[in-house]
């Protein structure tokens, strides 16, 4: 089993980070985790096209997770020459999400079909909404639903991969709640979203100052990871953007209160789990 951090950025634009996508990769299946700005250049990057995802997963609504969703939908929709549902699993209201999405793609839909005759129907999402306790099976891989708390963002949802004996859990945005400990008890990776509360209150912007109240810090996702008895923690989703050269500061309070590996992601790096 493989993590590749496909977008590792937050919702400003940073040209060294694209916006939260992870892809799981296991039992021959690759998984994406949320779709970002930018999610299908990265995976173009490692040759991943649109038509192998194998699924998509969302954690939340927020628009930074879901960005290029659209382009997941209709570049899947013209490179596939035979048809290929996108299947989507989301949380309530994903499904009207793709619907407006889809809305707002009719014209392309129509220019496209009309150019082309093979294109006899338009893009397909086959969208699942999923519920804390729902369990996902693809093949050899199970996927489990467990809730997270990211209000007034609700709901939110985090997704505990298992294959074979391997297990990764993609968390989010979240504070730290039962729900997370649940996926994340005895997990071999946790992949979180983190924010340095110093850097956030130093900025003193109400609206910078707001995003205290519904994401983890680097502290408390260490103590997630060791309360849980995670093998790996995995950060991304940096608030605010991580400086170059300032790698040592974030990685210090994580290993203040967590003992196992700790990595910081950047865009594209693979954290393997065999």
């Amino acid at each position: 089993m493989e993590i590749v951090l496909l977008g590792t950025g937050n919702p400003l634009p940073d040209p060294r980070r694209a916006g939260p996508a992870s892809l799981v990769r296991a039992a021959g299946r690759d998984l994406l985790f949320d779709a970002g700005r930018g999610v299908l250049l990265r995976a173009a990057e490692i040759g991943i096209g649109a038509p192998r995802l194998d699924s998509v997963y969302l954690t939340h609504l927020h628009s930074d997770h879901l960005t290029d969703l659209n382009d997941l939908i209709t570049t899947r929709w013209t490179l596939s020459f035979a048809p290929s549902p996108l299947e989507i699993y989301g949380p309530v209201g994903t499904a009207a999400v793709v619907d407006a999405i889809l809305s707002s793609l009719a014209a392309d839909i129509g220019y496209r079909m009309a150019h082309h005759r093979d294109l006899t129907e338009g893009p397909q999402a086959l969208v699942t909404e999923v519920t804390p306790g729902t369990t996902i099976e693809r093949g050899e891989v199970t996927i489990r639903v467990g809730a997270t708390e990211h209000k007034p963002v609700h709901p939110s949802i985090g997704f505990r991969v298992q294959a074979a004996d391997k297990s990764v859990v993609i968390a989010g945005d979240t504070l730290p709640c039962e729900g997370l400990d649940e996926l994340c008890r005895s997990a071999d990776a946790y992949v979180q979203t983190v924010l340095r509360a110093d850097l956030v209150r130093n900025i003193g912007v109400p609206r910078f100052l707001d995003v205290l109240d519904y994401h983890s810090s680097v502290e408390q996702a260490a103590q997630t990871a060791r309360r849980c008895g995670v093998d790996t923690l995995v950060l991304t989703h940096y608030i605010p953007s991580m400086a170059p050269g300032t790698e040592e500061e974030w990685l210090a309070p994580a290993r203040a209160h967590f003992s196992g590996r700790v990595v910081l992601g950047d865009d594209l790096l693979t954290v393997s789990l065999d």
